[in-house]
């Protein structure tokens, strides 16, 4: 299965000048935060009423908060969102598409930032948000266009690791009670 989403490509900054938004071959497009005035447990109580769950295991990114959240998309696809510090009262939210932790392929698949999926989350919510550029500390005003952006599931099918582990555990006790019941 694919994904398909947009992202913005060129936006006008508040100082009404336009702005490229970078595209790097390993990591993809730049990240664009979304600001709201809203406190992270207001948020997270949002997303979780969304249907969002928490990451158990993710790698901490400076200044977030909590744990990141996830919420299942079409299969093998997740959207993986996380809260930043960002002013005393205003927080950033990041969020990006990638494969499934659920599956052994989430280790080193395709991924991209995110934006109007989580930006649709809060119009439905009535929360008001700005768009922050990070990379130029400038806050878009207007999108003028867009990337399309196509996520390819592996070639190779995607595999579920905990049914795997269960399978390796229970074939991995039966060796060590024969090995025992020999000795």
């Amino acid at each position: 299965m694919e994904y398909e989403t947009r992202y913005p490509k060129t936006v006008l900054c508040q100082d009404d000048k336009d702005d490229k938004i970078h595209v790097d071959k390993m990591t993809g497009v730049e990240e664009l935060h979304l600001i709201v005035k809203e406190s992270a447990e207001k948020m997270r109580k949002i997303l979780f009423d969304e249907g969002f769950t928490t990451v158990k295991f993710e790698h901490k990114q400076p200044l977030q908060i909590g744990d990141g959240l996830s919420l299942k998309l079409k299969k093998p696809w997740e959207m993986h969102v996380r809260l930043f510090s960002n002013t005393e009262n205003s927080i950033s939210i990041q969020g990006e598409v990638e494969i499934s932790r659920d599956y052994l392929q989430h280790l080193f698949s395709q991924r991209t930032a995110v934006i109007y999926e989580i930006e649709s989350i809060l119009k439905k919510n009535g929360i008001k948000y700005d768009i922050l550029n990070k990379r130029i500390s400038k806050y878009v005003n207007k999108v003028l266009d867009e990337y399309k952006i196509k996520l390819v599931t592996p070639d190779i099918p995607v595999f579920a690791w905990k049914p795997m582990l269960f399978m390796i555990g229970t074939v991995g006790a039966m060796y060590l009670w024969k090995y025992l019941h020999t000795l």
